[in-house]
């Protein structure tokens, strides 16, 4: 099974073949490095810029402009965040338009703690890019998502931003891309480029085949009646994990992965709460102005005679960065032993 880092890379060639993809650059995005995480390596169309995160924006920005798609790369979300009123300018041009601009653009970029990045890698951006009007949103948890939703992201006339979760990179996935060989050793072989001299290497890409994830349609990884938690990105594996073990213990716990930040889907949180009557909301941004704070505000405005228990966000501290050590990291942002204590506390509360 391929990792995300291999999905997006086969992704990314797919678009290149068949969606009009023309543009893949950043920094390192080219050869011979093929990006800090190798999801660009071997591609043809994939150029490296300079370290200049406003002109990277820019120059996708101007690409969009001309009708033309492109997939930029700001290398750590922690650094993209002298872009935002470019990303802004970018968000709204087919509003102030009046519809004539499309933005057919993507921005994908690493996010969230887990590598122990310390205060310049281990940002998340999630809640931040909620609050860019007319960017849609998306973040897979794995790699059949990962290759489905940037292949959505790549067709869509809006310019989405599509956020990588960095611990996620290197994991492997449960389920085969379609034209993805089955043999992991074999794709290893095709598309990973060699240690050491890269100069003749090229890629021998499998006969991909399209497959796309909707954009603002959730999943539900585990089914359950008891509460649900809401969460995206790497922590979509720690919920299933804790699902998983409370259903050992006879509890059920219904999970989702948004998928998609923004469009959201409201009616799959929605009828899920009304089915359990409690939730929790997972993610490792920080706890003050979180995304997971509106819907929690929707969940009471909407769904408010249907609870029995108050909604909880469980996210990252509100801290300025998260250090190099691994307890300061795993103090930072949630972890495997929080969900579980929260969804305890949740089910213990009488209405």
């Amino acid at each position: 099974m391929a990792n995300m880092a291999q999905a997006i890379r086969m992704a990314l060639h797919y678009s290149e073949d068949h969606l009009g993809v023309g543009n893949i650059f950043g920094q390192d995005v080219g050869a011979p490095l093929g990006g800090v995480f190798t999801a660009t390596q071997g591609l043809k169309t994939a150029w490296n810029t300079p370290l200049d995160e406003r002109g990277i924006i820019g120059m996708a920005t101007g690409i969009g402009l001309a009708g033309e798609r492109c997939v930029a790369e700001i290398q750590f979300c922690d650094y993209i965040f002298n872009t935002i009123d470019l990303l802004k300018v970018a968000g709204n041009t087919h509003w102030v338009s009046n519809g004539q601009y499309n933005m057919p653009i993507v921005v994908m970029t690493p996010v969230g703690a887990g590598i122990r990045g310390s205060i310049y890698h281990s940002h998340s951006l999630e809640s931040w890019a909620s609050r860019l009007p007319g960017w849609k949103v998306v973040m897979p948890s794995n790699p059949l998502d990962a290759y489905g939703l940037m292949l959505s992201a790549v067709e869509d006339p809006n310019p989405v931003l599509y956020l990588k979760p960095k611990a996620l990179m290197r994991i492997k996935g449960e389920k085969l891309i379609p034209g993805e060989p089955e043999s992991e050793k074999e794709l290893k072989a095709m598309i990973d480029a060699p240690i050491g001299d890269r100069t003749k290497w090229k890629p021998k890409w499998p006969e991909l085949e399209k497959y796309t994830v909707p954009i603002g349609k959730a999943e539900i990884t585990r089914a359950g009646d008891q509460i649900t938690v809401v969460t995206c990105g790497r922590h979509v594996l720690m919920c299933n994990q804790v699902a998983d073990q409370l259903k050992s213990e006879g509890t059920s716990v219904e999970v989702i992965d948004l998928r998609s930040i923004y469009p959201y889907d409201w009616p799959c949180i929605r009828e899920s709460i009304r089915k359990t009557g409690r939730v929790l909301f997972v993610n490792e941004e920080t706890e003050v102005t979180n995304f997971a704070e509106h819907l929690s505000y929707r969940v009471v405005q909407e769904l408010f005679y249907e609870l029995l228990a108050k909604p909880r966000v469980l996210a990252g501290l509100n801290v300025p960065g998260i250090g190099l050590h691994n307890n300061l990291e795993e103090a930072s942002v949630p972890q495997v032993a929080d969900i579980l204590r929260n969804i305890r506390e949740i089910l213990l509360e009488v209405p």
